[in-house]
């Protein structure tokens, strides 16, 4: 049983004990759908800015959905299969964006009924007593006091052994009291043997009970993800 800080409702997080482990995703699915995202064709994704500064953060008007991860994790690569175009840049040097770049995601209305914010990556730049010791000062009130900052998506490569950063990341959420979910990338590059044994070793070492595999080069597992997406912006299918 997950225990929860908070209980993310519309409009509304309701507070009660501290995290223990707060990760929203069901546990560890080998196998997902290959099939195209069909979510990503209910929205037309508009870029609004890029922030450097908490006094650029766009207007809090509708639910925020956070991306972070270690640079190089492929966070772009996903933003992009989410949104279906070209959203995020992919950079050919990890640990380049020093900026959060918002989104906003449009029904066929035109109202925003979402918002991404791509979170620039850790990991490059060095990291001592707390993972955000290489990030830009705004990184930690955007994710500490953001009113409408209602997901934060936490990407770990699933090729890579767990890491520290990641670990002081996931302590500093809880410590926070935001909801986060922990999404394992690239699983395409791995053989069935290969998946079953990598994931398995993140949740031990990262200490998580559950875990979503994904990749965004054949879309396994991004159904899902969208599910928890608009869950946490309580949006209906």
């Amino acid at each position: 049983m997950i225990e929860r800080a908070g209980v993310a409702k519309c409009g509304l997080l309701t507070t009660g004990s501290r995290y223990r482990a707060l990760v929203l995703y069901p546990r560890i699915r080998l196998a997902g759908s290959h099939a195209p995202i069909a979510h990503s064709m209910r929205y037309t994704t508009q870029f609004l800015l890029s922030a450097m500064a908490a006094a650029q953060f766009p207007e809090p008007d509708v639910p925020e959905i956070a991306f972070l991860g270690r640079s190089n994790v492929g966070k772009s690569s996903l933003l992009n299969k989410l949104a279906g175009e070209k959203a995020a840049k992919v950079s050919s040097t990890p640990g380049r964006t020093r900026a959060i770049n918002f989104f906003a995601l449009l029904d066929p209305s035109r109202r925003r009924k979402l918002m991404f914010a791509d979170l620039p990556g850790y990991g490059y730049a060095k990291i001592s007593k707390s993972v955000s010791a290489g990030w830009p000062e705004f990184i930690e009130p955007y994710l500490a006091i953001r009113s409408t900052l209602k997901l934060c998506v936490c990407l770990v490569d699933s090729n890579v052994p767990a890491q520290d950063s990641d670990r002081q990341l996931f302590d500093w959420l809880r410590a926070a009291e935001r909801d986060f979910a922990v999404v394992a990338t690239k699983i395409d590059r791995l053989s069935g043997n290969e998946r079953t044994r990598n994931l398995l070793a993140l949740r031990k070492g990262l200490e998580l009970e559950e875990l979503l595999p994904v990749s965004a080069k054949t879309g396994s597992g991004l159904a899902d993800l969208w599910v928890r997406i608009e869950a946490a912006g309580c949006i209906q299918g």
